[in-house]
C-alpha cells in the first residue's frame, strides 16, 4: 500500500495556460484530498479557452484538516481555470461527495474570484419533483432513527455496532450539512438543470463532447434495488425500513406510550450496569445453567439488531440517487463517471436509448466504448455491476479509483476497495489502474505527471 498523499501538499506543476490547445481530446484530473470524490475535467475548444467540468468535491467526515485541504483544491480548481468553470455537477446528498462545497463556501461563492457557467443535479434533488420529495422524506426519516438508535446501542454496551452505523452515517456529515452543502451548490448559477436520462445528450459549448445522463432512474423500482439476488431481489427495500421505523421509532424518540412499564418503574441500563443483582443476574454467568451467559435475559437492545443493516441500507438508497454522466468525445470513445451508483442504477441503462442525428445511442453501446471509468463508490462491491456493467466495457483502458484504503480501514471498511474488484480493473486495463493512494501506474507515466495534490491523464 502506498503512503497516503493528501491535497494538504503543495502542488509541483503549474496551471496550463488560457486558450486553444488541440494537443488533446479530453483531460482528466483526480485530486488526491483523502477518501472523496473531486473531478476536474479539461476539454479543449475549438477556439478560446478550454471548457472546464468539476464533478463533486467532497472528503470523508472525520479527515485531519478536512477544511484547509479542501480550500486548497478549490483554490487549485481557480488557478488551473482562471477562475471560470462552466460546469459543477454535484452527483449525490454524500458528504465524501459534497463537503468542499461547504467547507470552501466562502470561496466557490466569491463571484469576483469564480464564475460559475451551470450547475447539474439529479432529479433527486429537484424540491418540485414528487418521487424525489418521497425518497427524501423516508431517508430524513430514517437518519433520525439510526443517529438515535447508535446512542442507544452505546448505552447498552454495543459500541462495535454503534461504530458501524455511525461510520456510515458519516456519508452524511454532521447534523444537516450536507443539505446545507447542496444548498451552496443551488447556488452557484441561475442556471441550474435537474438532469434525466431521458434527457437528449448535451454538447459541451464550443467541443464536440456529447454528455449523456444515464442514472438516476426515475423509477422506484430500481432506485431501491441496491444489491444483486436471484432469491430476494429487494432484500434492502424500503419496505423492511418502515417495518422497522414503525417498530423502533418510539422508543427511538422517546415517546413511551407503548412502553410495557410506567417510567417510574424502568431502571436507566447504565443504573442497572451499576447494581449487584442485575450484575449478578443479568451480566454475571449462571453457575447452575448450561447458558452460561445470562445476556438473554435483557432486552435492552434486541430491537435495534438491524440498525446496521438499515444504515448499509441508507447509504445505498443514497448512492442509488447518483447522478451518472458518460462524456463521448467525437470518434466516439467514452469516459464513464458513475458516483456511487449501486445496482438497481446500473440495471436502469441498461434499457436507455436516445437517437441522435438518426443514430440510435444506448447504455449498453456507451459501456461498450467506455475507455475510462471513474470507478463507482471508491471501489466498493456493489458499486460496479459485474456481467451488465464492467465486462461489458470491452474497450477499457485505464481506471481511476478514488481511494484511500487506510483511512477506509479507520472506518472499519476493510474491504474498500475489494481486492477482486481491483484485480479484474488490473486484468483488463493492463495495469492501468490510478488511486489516490497509489503512484502512477508504469503503463501511463508517458500520459500522466507525477502531482502530489492530483493525478490527470490525458487522452
Amino acid at each position: 500500500m502506498a503512503t497516503r498523499k493528501t491535497a494538504s501538499k503543495k502542488s509541483t506543476t503549474k496551471a496550463p495556460a488560457q486558450g486553444t490547445n488541440n494537443g488533446y481530446r479530453i483531460k482528466v484530473r483526480m485530486y488526491r484530498q483523502g477518501l472523496g470524490d473531486c473531478f476536474l475535467i479539461t476539454v479543449p475548444r475549438k477556439t478560446g479557452a478550454p471548457f472546464y467540468a468539476v464533478i463533486d468535491c467532497g472528503v470523508i467526515l472525520g479527515t485531519s484538516k478536512a477544511g484547509e485541504i479542501m480550500k486548497g483544491v478549490v483554490e487549485h480548481i481557480i488557478q488551473t481555470t482562471g477562475g471560470r468553470v462552466d460546469l459543477v455537477a454535484a452527483t449525490h446528498e454524500h458528504w465524501d461527495h459534497i463537503s468542499g462545497f461547504g467547507q470552501a463556501r466562502e470561496i466557490w461563492t466569491d463571484k469576483s474570484r469564480l464564475k460559475i457557467g451551470q450547475v447539474w443535479l439529479s432529479w433527486a434533488e429537484d424540491p418540485n419533483d414528487p418521487l424525489a420529495n418521497k425518497l427524501k422524506g423516508e431517508r430524513q426519516k430514517l437518519k433520525i432513527a439510526l443517529a438515535a438508535a447508535a446512542s442507544r446501542m452505546r448505552l447498552a454496551g454495543d459500541t462495535e455496532a454503534a461504530e458501524d452505523v455511525t461510520n456510515l452515517m458519516s456519508f452524511f456529515g454532521a447534523a444537516g450539512t450536507t443539505a446545507d452543502a447542496l444548498e451552496t451548490v443551488r447556488s452557484l448559477s441561475d442556471d441550474v438543470r435537474y438532469c434525466k436520462p431521458l434527457d437528449p445528450p448535451v454538447t459541451l459549448d464550443g467541443t464536440d463532447v456529447k454528455v449523456y445522463v444515464l442514472g438516476p432512474p426515475p423509477d422506484e423500482k430500481f432506485i431501491k434495488k441496491y444489491n444483486p439476488s436471484t432469491k430476494e431481489p429487494e432484500t434492502y427495500g424500503m419496505d423492511s425500513m418502515n417495518q422497522y421505523l414503525g417498530a423502533v421509532e418510539p422508543a427511538l424518540l422517546d415517546a413511551d406510550v407503548d412502553s410495557p412499564f410506567d417510567e417510574r418503574f424502568q431502571i436507566p441500563l447504565y443504573v442497572a450496569q451499576q447494581m449487584p443483582f442485575f450484575q449478578e443476574h443479568y451480566w454475571g454467568e449462571d453457575v447452575d445453567s448450561k447458558e452460561k451467559d445470562q445476556g438473554w435475559r435483557r432486552i435492552d437492545g434486541s430491537w435495534l439488531d438491524s440498525s446496521s443493516s438499515l444504515a448499509l441500507q441508507l447509504d445505498s438508497a443514497t448512492n442509488n440517487t447518483c447522478l451518472v454522466l458518460a462524456f463521448e468525445l467525437a470518434d466516439g470513445d467514452v469516459l464513464l463517471f458513475a458516483a456511487d451508483a449501486q445496482v438497481g442504477n446500473w440495471l436502469s441503462w441498461q434499457n436507455v436509448k436516445w437517437n441522435v442525428n438518426g443514430v440510435e445511442k444506448s447504455g449498453p453501446s456507451l459501456l461498450q466504448r467506455t475507455i475510462f471509468y471513474k470507478v463507482g463508490h471508491h471501489g466498493s462491491h456493489n458499486a460496479t455491476l459485474r456481467e451488465l456493467g464492467l465486462e461489458k466495457m470491452k474497450s477499457l483502458k485505464m481506471a481511476f479509483v478514488p481511494v484511500d484504503h487506510e483511512m477506509a480501514v479507520k472506518k472499519r471498511w476493510h474491504q474498500m476497495p475489494l481486492n477482486e474488484l481491483m484485480d479484474r480493473l488490473n486484468e483488463i486495463t493492463e495495469e492501468r489502474v490510478v488511486r489516490i493512494d497509489g503512484d502512477i501506474p508504469e503503463k501511463l507515466k508517458d500520459r500522466m505527471v507525477p502531482d502530489k495534490l492530483f493525478h490527470e491523464v490525458v487522452l
